[in-house]
């Protein structure tokens, strides 16, 4: 006879079916950890991680709840799969030391491609590793893979670098130190230290360009950003939210994901599917109780792609002073698609007034050097 094995934890593992014996076992480890957890015992420390850095696997089947009206899986789904992880990972290493606790805070998430699309019934495996640490915020690299359990496949479907602060369970404006990871060589170190110094650049560059969201004209002309410009209002609950009771970032990256996709959909009056995540950048932490207005507006189109400005803005509901605030900024690339999944040229975007000639010709800038970077990347390598 079988048992079916119970996670410790929800989504870390898929269930395994395990011999009695061993399943007796494990019951009885897990009695032995709820003891410990309830006694008086003392966390272990740990100066450095070793190995590179922790690591960690999600794993779960794809529901039809998982769908967006096409039926692939919902890109943001795998945005907040992929902010899951990282969280796990970050607030696990940040708290391998004595001292006060903390839980990690989502800062940044570098470009990402989504590869290959995902279908209802695969199993999506999430790998997330600590890669870089300084003082006080960690890098970690997710891999997201796709498995079909009927034909025995994988295949890779997304990468992403994710950025994280850790901030006390006590005073979440507090942020603690990060404990070191030991790296498997200096350049890697060095590597890893370019990577930090860049993002830190920019994320202050976007911080300070922060600018105010026009309500569109009435009865806008067709193709125009205005024509499909778009807002979603959520109110924030305790199911969006960490043991902190601040919003977790996979959250808000799925209300974008969301608002995005309506604005491609409304320009191109077609089936579209999220190409890439330029970068995500959060600028404030938002608390439950919060309502938040994401807004998508188109900035660039070319003739096969889309790049659409998502803008999340948070305004406590409960609190005295009810101020608004830009709490997450990203720019989203969306490609059309006919029936037949095949893609389709993108209609031409009508730009009205300086404003959106500027943003456009900053969303061609962006267009072109993604462009160069991946035809160099494809080049192949010379030899001497």
């Amino acid at each position: 006879m079988q048992k079916a094995r119970v996670s410790l934890g929800v989504n870390l593992h898929c269930s395994e079916m395990l011999s009695s014996k061993e399943a007796d076992k494990m019951d009885e480890t897990a009695a032995v950890m709820r003891k410990q957890q309830s006694g008086q015992s003392q966390p272990i420390s740990r100066d450095v991680c070793r190995g590179g850095g922790d690591k960690l696997q999600l794993c779960r089947v794809m529901r039809p709840d998982d769908a967006n009206i096409m039926g692939n899986v919902h890109g943001g789904i795998i945005l907040k799969m992929i902010e899951e992880a990282g969280a796990i990972v970050g607030t696990r290493h940040c708290n391998t030391l004595n001292g006060e606790r903390c839980w990690v805070a989502l800062v940044r998430v570098e470009k990402t491609e989504f590869l290959v699309p995902v279908f209802i019934g695969e199993v999506v495996h999430v790998s997330a590793e600590i890669t870089f640490t300084s003082k006080h915020s960690l890098e970690v690299q997710v891999k997201v893979m796709a498995e079909n359990i009927l034909k025995g496949t994988k295949k890779l479907a997304n990468k992403a670098a994710l950025w994280y602060v850790p901030c006390s369970l006590e005073n979440a404006d507090k942020i603690l130190e990060v404990p070191p990871i030991k790296y498997a060589s200096a350049e890697q170190e060095e590597m890893g230290r370019k990577r930090y110094e860049a993002q830190k650049i920019v994320r202050w560059e976007t911080k300070a360009r922060i600018e105010e969201v026009l309500p569109p004209p009435l009865n806008p002309e067709p193709h125009t950003v205005g024509f499909s410009q778009s807002s979603l209002i959520h109110l924030l609950g305790p199911s969006d939210c960490t043991i902190s009771d601040y919003v977790y970032g996979g959250v808000t990256m799925k209300l974008m994901d969301e608002v995005a996709g309506i604005v491609a959909a409304r320009h191109c009056n077609t089936k579209i599917v999220t190409a890439s995540v330029e970068a995500i950048n959060f600028h404030r932490k938002i608390k439950k109780g919060c309502v938040v207005t994401v807004t998508g507006r188109l900035t660039f189109a070319s003739n096969r792609s889309m790049e659409i400005e998502a803008l999340v803005d948070a305004a406590s509901l409960v609190d005295d002073e009810k101020v608004s605030y830009r709490a997450v900024s990203a720019f989203f690339t969306y490609i059309s698609l006919d029936k037949d999944n095949k893609p389709l040229p993108v209609p031409l975007l009508k730009i009205e007034g300086e404003e959106e000639q500027r943003r456009f010709e900053e969303g061609k800038a962006r267009y072109l050097q993604n462009k160069a970077k991946r035809l160099a990347d494809r080049a192949p390598a010379v030899t001497q």
